[in-house]
């Protein structure tokens, strides 16, 4: 049996679920199927952004997906607490979920294994064949030598409290706790007056997590802010890519022609990790594009990929200096340095859209760790095509 379709999304995550969402915005006469592996889409996840990270017709479209939006955040470090400004917006997993089912209808497949994808074909694993105009793998960040990463891991639980807790604000960083073996902090949300997310998270070399651990971090940490937990409603567990250098060309090459999205595609923050703002760009490119054959696709997606790996060089340099220049119980001075710097920087920092002297103000004054150390990973692993 052979079906065929103008586009196929293989994954329902993040990056593919935009995509769905915007061509049925859009283009709503395209025939699209959207495969999950899984018994649900879009997983169990919590993904959050900053409102200057999106432009206004972006927050116009993803509104109805968000969860919860915030008035500002704050940080705290050993010697550092501070409120910023600018809403601070998240959306979970089942609301996200929600509304791919609404829009998808039959043209979601839950509980479908996938064996084989090609630029413009799918193979089951039930032996099924599906043939598309395109096809867009979604499907996470393949293993690669091409990518020298460094991982931020978390365990994340969402609990209903017994009394309520008194935020008003997300704590986006709270790394006054015990730093182990690299820079850790606690991310916490405040979903309602007396229900929190509370995330034991760490930049570390290796993509482990003592999950047993975490969860004590968690309860000592709760305990210490005078938060009684009561009820845990869900866990959620994360590894995030961070990217400290790598071969582009070998990168794409890799991908053999094959359109891809999201992690794939190598479309995330170098430095926090996070990938909605990317996600949602590349679903408005995708929904103008369509229709298309595969091939034009596929090069407009990696056009896109690249220039984004183009304008994040200087995030990937500062990624070395975190994580090789100094001991990794001390990268939290890097942080607590970056965050005494003016607000504006800051929102410029996470939306990815550092000005010359923004990257300049960062790299002046000494450094928050040791000068030859520091000076090493700068000039460690430099990219190729670059000169030290």
């Amino acid at each position: 049996m052979r079906a065929h379709y103008d586009v196929i999304l293989v994954g329902a995550g993040l990056a593919n679920g935009l995509i769905a969402l915007r061509l049925r915005q859009l283009q709503p006469q395209l025939k699209c199927l959207l495969l999950e592996s899984d018994a649900h889409p879009a997983g169990n996840h919590t993904w959050s952004f900053h409102q200057s990270d999106l432009s206004a017709e972006q927050l116009r479209w993803l509104h109805p997906l968000m969860t919860a939006r915030w008035s500002g955040y704050q940080v705290r470090f050993p010697a550092l607490r501070r409120n910023l400004d600018g809403d601070y917006c998240s959306i979970a997993s089942d609301d996200f979920a929600r509304h791919l089912y609404a829009a998808m209808g039959d043209d979601l497949w839950t509980n479908t294994a996938v064996q084989q994808v090609k630029p413009t074909q799918v193979t089951l694993a039930d032996g099924r064949e599906l043939a598309a105009q395109v096809v867009i793998d979604g499907r996470g960040l393949q293993p690669t030598p091409h990518l020298q990463l460094g991982y931020q891991v978390f365990l994340g639980q969402e609990w209903q409290l017994a009394q309520p807790h008194g935020l008003q604000q997300p704590i986006l960083m709270d790394a006054t706790v015990d730093q182990q073996a690299g820079y850790r902090f606690v991310y916490t949300l405040p979903l309602s007056a007396d229900r929190l997310l509370i995330e034991d998270t760490h930049y570390v070399n290796q993509p482990t997590l003592a999950e047993n651990t975490a969860r004590h971090h968690i309860a000592d940490y709760a305990k210490q802010q005078g938060w009684r937990l009561d009820t845990l409603r869900r866990e959620e567990h994360g590894i995030l890519p961070i990217t400290l250098s790598g071969d582009i060309e070998q990168f794409w090459q890799q991908q053999r022609g094959q359109a891809c999205s999201g992690l794939r595609a190598g479309l995330f923050h170098a430095t926090t990790g996070y990938s909605l703002p990317s996600a949602v760009a590349l679903a408005e490119r995708v929904a103008t594009l369509l229709p298309t054959d595969a091939s034009t696709l596929s090069q407009h997606i990696e056009r896109f990929a690249r220039q984004q790996w183009r304008e994040q060089r200087f995030f990937r340099l500062l990624n070395r200096m975190l994580f090789l220049a100094g001991k990794p119980q001390q990268r939290w001075r890097v942080m607590q340095r970056f965050y005494r710097l003016d607000a504006g920087l800051i929102s410029r920092f996470y939306a990815g859209q550092l000005r010359l002297r923004d990257k300049a103000r960062i790299l002046c004054g000494k450094p928050p760790v040791p000068i030859g150390e520091a000076l090493r990973a700068l000039l460690n692993s430099v990219e190729p095509g670059k000169k030290k």
